[in-house]
């Protein structure tokens, strides 16, 4: 079978990508190729399999081929962060609806020219969540909270998991959204997202330098490590139906931590001279932003799939030391 991921370039796509060629299957079929479609090249590890197909460049710009190359399964990761959207509407409108809404034309099309509808996988988020004077956020956000985010970011999201839907009702794709929680700890350095402190205030004190929090220790926001997104992801794709439980989105497993209870993980894990290495300096925009997220998540659905987060946020911490351990520069920092 031939998979395309959108994003796969990136941080969970790529990790995804080795996933499912370290796995070598879906639903009981041999992956044969994998389509990595992405604005960069994708990792050097990626490229030397011999399943590994790249294209590099705007998600628009491949979209039309899918009708004439149809692939037999999507995981529609491509997107632009909420920093970025916030900062550049006209780049969120086409990173993320644009792609999107010419991305499911061309699964249409190939639908309507006599195929099977493709099974698709959105990368949907927890930000689609948000207050709203007629809709108070809980405490916690579930399968069936009634979504009003803040952001554009978010709201590029919520429409998308609607037009999935829509698209899955009248036949043209087998179209399941996922909202991910808030992946940390990211490597690499910082992006435009405003929850990217969210793996900065952890992966910079690692590797032996000074981080910002901007916001208060007591925020608390869900989480989840790469791996269980990576797993979310996947199970969602295999599950039938039935199980996913309707075209509606449904929220992946959280782990709800305060940035307190980070920063105690990372003293466990670490010891308090890495956790020295974060200061507090309030940034007024990013925490107007986090403000308006929600505290913390459920997942009923995922769990009827088996799915769970992770026991405690030291697992992550720990996943982060072991995922780098081929990097000793990125654990200088560490004893």
């Amino acid at each position: 079978m031939k998979i395309l991921i959108t994003g796969g370039a990136g941080f969970v796509g790529a990790r995804l990508a080795r996933t499912l060629l370290a796995r070598g299957h879906l639903l009981g079929q041999d992956i044969t190729r994998l389509v990595i479609a992405d604005q960069v090249a994708a990792p050097a590890d990626l490229l030397a399999d011999g399943r590994v197909e790249a294209r590099v460049g705007p998600l628009l710009s491949h979209c039309a081929a899918l009708a004439d190359e149809p692939v037999d399964g999507v995981f529609h990761l491509a997107s632009a962060v909420s920093g970025e959207c916030e900062a550049d509407f006209d780049l969120g409108l086409r990173s993320n609806l644009d792609s999107t809404r010419a991305l499911l034309d061309a699964l249409r099309a190939r639908t309507l020219a006599g195929g099977m509808p493709t099974r698709l996988v959105f990368a949907s988020s927890v930000a689609v969540f948000g207050p709203d004077p007629v809709v108070p956020l809980p405490a916690l956000v579930g399968d069936t909270t009634l979504p009003a985010p803040q952001t554009s970011y978010g709201m590029h999201k919520l429409v998308c998991e609607h037009l999935i839907a829509d698209w899955t009702r009248k036949g043209f794709i087998d179209g399941r959204a996922a909202r991910l929680m808030t992946v940390t700890v990211r490597p690499g350095r910082p992006n435009g997202a405003a929850s990217s402190f969210f793996s900065g205030i952890l992966r910079e004190p690692l590797a032996g330098e000074e981080a910002i929090c901007p916001v208060d220790a007591s925020v608390s926001h869900p989480v989840s490590s790469p791996q269980r997104t990576v797993e979310g992801l996947i199970a969602v794709y295999e599950a039938s139906r039935e199980a996913f439980g309707g075209r509606l989105a449904l929220n992946l497993p959280a782990l709800n931590v305060t940035v307190q209870q980070m920063l105690d993980a990372l003293v466990a894990v670490a010891g308090p001279q890495v956790r020295a290495r974060v200061r507090f300096v309030r940034d007024e925009r990013i925490a107007g932003i986090v403000a308006n997220w929600p505290a913390g998540a459920t997942a009923e659905r995922a769990a009827r799939l088996g799915l769970l987060p992770e026991n405690n946020f030291e697992d992550i911490v720990r996943q982060y030391i072991r995922d780098c351990a081929g990097h000793p520069t990125a654990l200088k920092g560490t004893t």
